[in-house]
């Protein structure tokens, strides 16, 4: 034992712990137990966290070869319910809106369709371009356009509209090719009432009413950026006599400045004569949007012709080049081209409820309506249909202003008005039923093929969605 001194005193040390323990052979066998305790315990933990672990995966894979193989082939479920459901929706001749809405599926996850261009036979050079001689002998009519209703006798509830109140009677007597005042739009309201919209300012009007041929386009909401038209591939002709004009609202051309691109003095942006547009006639941009689409014989009361490209493609040719291959050399008035995979309204009704490109009852009441006054379904089969597909791409319009073409546009516009701003969906009918109660009244549509249409301008995807439709 060791002594320390404290004070003068000698003391024991003491030691405590396991040195303590060990000072006296008696508690040695007891420390060896306990020591041998823990050992067992420790050996104890490790078997049954091994045992746990191994539970945890047997469970872990027999749920993954049960729910994992079901996910799976739900995905080709999926698939194959929504082909069933197309073929279902083809097959019958009335859809009933409430079924259908139940019975929605999400579309599978799956890479698009490559649909590439195909060569068109345009002229080498169009310097001097001399239109045919007769070329515009269509049909001849007189058209004239109500430009204002007054507010009916004792209604507290009228509000006026960019495309009026258009009855169904006047509807009705629209479709005939004779002289006529019809509704085409830019309807202005009765005094003491705002504007219907689509305000312009004067001095584009001005510029606008000198255009003989137009190339015209619109991004309203900054849902595309400015695609400027191949320069080096247009002809100098075109680019002294051809008027360029995209239309813009005030948010794409505040975009356009932050993004550097501001018109110069004369209102332009490269090729773009940009025109601004005002107090919008629809709160869905998409309806707005067909304005300009359908009604270039409005808005360029002078013109002759007139090309129509969705901002999101790019020109890539001459527009006399096109004017006179689609126009002159077939001797059509109007042309566009086949939708690039449907061509029955029944699938394109089907596909837009499907990706929800509007609000599935509108588009049932619409689809209804047509099918109530003739509409049928498109026959690959038969060889006497009258045009080679009853859905349109209509991302490119090329247009003769010809009575006929100008009364077929004041009634698809009318369409799209009255219902959905899908103008895919109206097309086909209102085709179809010009034709119908004018038999003697030709209207020369050439539709021609998706791929040419992908000759002439480059693709690409917009920017961002529109705002969604308010219905």
């Amino acid at each position: 034992m060791t002594f320390f001194k404290q004070k003068s005193e000698l003391l024991p040390e003491r030691r405590g712990g396991l040195v303590s323990v060990f000072d006296s052979p008696g508690r040695v066998d007891n420390a060896f137990r306990v020591v041998r305790r823990g050992r067992r315990f420790g050996r104890f933990i490790k078997l049954r966290f091994r045992h746990s672990v191994f539970v945890l995966a047997a469970l872990f894979l027999i749920y993954s070869a049960t729910f994992g193989f079901k996910v799976f082939f739900n995905g080709n479920m999926d698939s194959n319910l929504l082909t069933s459901q197309e073929m279902q929706q083809g097959s019958s001749n009335v859809v009933e809106p409430q079924q259908e809405s139940s019975n929605v599926v999400k579309p599978p996850i799956k890479h698009r369709k490559q649909h590439p261009p195909c060569k068109v036979e345009f002229l080498e050079s169009f310097n001097d371009p001399v239109e045919p001689k007769d070329f515009m002998n269509f049909t001849q009519f007189s058209l004239e356009y109500i430009d204002k209703e007054d507010k009916p006798f004792g209604s507290n509830m009228y509000k006026p509209r960019f495309g009026g109140h258009q009855t169904l009677q006047e509807r009705e007597k629209s479709f005939y090719a004779k002289n006529q005042t019809l509704h085409c739009g830019f309807v202005n309201a009765p005094p003491g009432f705002s504007s219907t919209g689509f305000d312009l300012d004067e001095k584009d009007k001005t510029f606008m009413s000198t255009c003989k041929v137009v190339v015209s386009s619109c991004i309203f909401g900054s849902s595309d950026f400015l695609r400027r038209p191949t320069k080096k591939l247009i002809s100098d002709f075109s680019q002294k006599n051809v008027c360029f004009v995209m239309f813009v609202d005030d948010q794409t051309l505040s975009t356009l400045s932050l993004e550097g691109n501001n018109p110069d003095d004369g209102g332009y942006i490269g090729m773009w004569r940009i025109v601004t547009v005002r107090n919008m006639p629809y709160k869905d941009m998409r309806k707005t949007g067909k304005v300009p689409k359908f009604l270039s014989h409005r808005l360029f009361p002078s013109s002759r012709y007139s090309i129509w490209l969705d901002s999101k493609m790019r020109l890539q040719v001459d527009p006399m080049l096109i004017i006179e291959y689609f126009l002159w050399r077939n001797r059509s008035e109007y042309a566009i081209s086949n939708h690039y995979d449907r061509h029955c309204v029944w699938e394109e009704v089907v596909r837009n409820k499907l990706l929800k490109k509007y609000n599935a009852t509108a588009i049932d009441e619409q689809f209804i309506f047509y099918q109530s006054d003739g509409l049928t379904k498109f026959d690959p089969s038969n060889p006497n249909n009258p045009l080679p597909s009853y859905v349109p791409e209509g991302s490119f319009i090329i247009r003769a202003h010809t009575p006929m073409s100008n009364l077929f546009s004041c009634l698809w516009f009318n369409e799209v008005d009255r219902f959905t701003s899908r103008d895919q969906l109206s097309f086909g009918y209102t085709y179809l039923k010009l034709r119908r109660i004018n038999p003697n009244s030709p209207f020369y549509l050439n539709m021609f093929q998706d791929c040419e249409r992908r000759s002439m301008a480059k693709l690409f995807r917009h920017r961002q969605l529109s705002p969604p439709a308010v219905t």
